[in-house]
């Protein structure tokens, strides 16, 4: 099967959600300020996107994100519990269309959009994304 071929199934439907918690730490913050970086925010972000329908795609499919439109409007401290939110807004054959946010409690850490492609995994593949790294202090 090669990856045009590849549609979403009928049981990806717009106002599905993830959602992603990050502890700030020394592994996930911009070395110089010790605030949540973006590139951690925007990792978030992906895999709040990956947990809203990773469970309803086949076993031989997975996604990759391949567009970010975010912007990071303020800073998050070392210590605090961050939560990346993700909800499918729209499903287009294989490609899936994201809303982004990254939340302090109320206030708004990042927000944007993001783009993902369903696509067939080899058959060697053991690891079908979805970002649990615990090594990364993420709960």
């Amino acid at each position: 099967m090669t990856q045009q071929s590849v549609t979403a199934p009928p049981s990806l439907t717009p106002g599905l959600t993830g959602h992603r918690e990050v502890l700030v730490c020394e592994h996930n913050t911009a070395p110089h300020t010790g605030k949540l970086s973006t590139p951690s925010m925007i990792r978030a972000m992906e895999q709040a996107s990956q947990r809203a329908i990773l469970d309803l795609l086949p076993p031989e499919q997975s996604t990759v994100g391949f567009e970010v439109n975010i912007r990071h409007v303020a800073t998050a401290d070392m210590g605090v519990t961050v939560v990346a939110n993700a909800e499918l807004e729209k499903v287009d054959g294989r490609w899936l269309y994201f809303k982004v946010e990254v939340l302090d409690g109320e206030r708004t850490i990042g927000v944007g959009t993001h783009r993902r492609a369903i696509i067939t995994l080899p058959p060697d593949a053991t690891n079908r994304g979805g970002g649990d790294d615990s090594h990364r202090h993420e709960l």
